[in-house]
């Protein structure tokens, strides 16, 4: 076989990775764009394609539907948070370490998001996520199953047996009641930028200890 007849090399591994993360990147954009203008259950999945100019064969190698389109950015944070609080320092205990961890999160994450999406885009679907009934149901859902990893972290952390001793999810629930009124709160604000929730979050933590007391007066 000549050299004419010969198929044209296929693209470096590297550049198939970044035209797919590309491409990634521009359905999630079109999609959450989408979902805060005119809602998520009014968007459909033909109008996330033709906003990109993909077919729907190609969101669903992305996506497995809207839902998790929704949540890309999210589990992006969580996954982001996980990540610091397992780079705490062992000589803090848990509440410390969660506070810590999720407000180095915050300060850090905002790059990260910022390669996939706008922040400020996903600072908005956050709050449609908040006030849509069907996202706030699967928040809650993964929500919960957040806590438990967490918790069996800080068992790790602690040398502890999380089926065994109660400490590790106690704690975790009020970490993350704290985290979810502060959400709920900045959400209502007229602030809605990264830094406007790290200073609610920080405030509503440094209260937990405070509000465990037993006597309040």
């Amino acid at each position: 076989m000549t050299t004419a007849q010969q198929s044209a090399p296929s693209a470096p591994a590297g550049l198939r990775e970044r035209k797919k993360r590309r491409t990634r990147d521009a359905l999630l954009r079109a999609a959450l764009v989408l979902f805060v203008s005119q809602g998520y259950e009014q968007t459909t999945v033909d109008e996330i394609t033709e906003a990109v100019d993909v077919s729907q064969r190609t969101f669903f190698r992305y996506f497995a539907n809207k839902e998790e389109a929704a949540f890309a950015v999210q589990d992006l944070v969580e996954q982001h948070f996980v990540a610091a609080l397992r780079a705490r320092p062992a000589a803090e205990g848990p509440l410390l370490a969660m506070r810590n961890a999720v407000l180095c999160s915050w300060a850090t994450v905002g790059e990260a998001i910022a390669e996939m999406v706008p922040v400020d885009l996903y600072m908005r679907t956050y709050q449609l996520i908040e006030s849509t009934p069907a996202l706030l149901a699967v928040h809650l859902r993964r929500s919960t199953e957040l806590e438990e990893k967490i918790a069996r972290l800080i068992a790790e952390r602690e040398g502890l047996d999380v089926e065994a001793d109660p400490r590790p999810r106690v704690a975790v629930a009020a970490f993350s009641g704290v985290m979810r009124v502060t959400g709920r709160l900045w959400g209502q604000g007229e602030d809605t930028s990264v830094e406007a929730i790290r200073r609610l979050t920080e405030r509503y933590l440094d209260q937990i200890a405070p509000a465990l007391a037993a006597d309040w007066r």
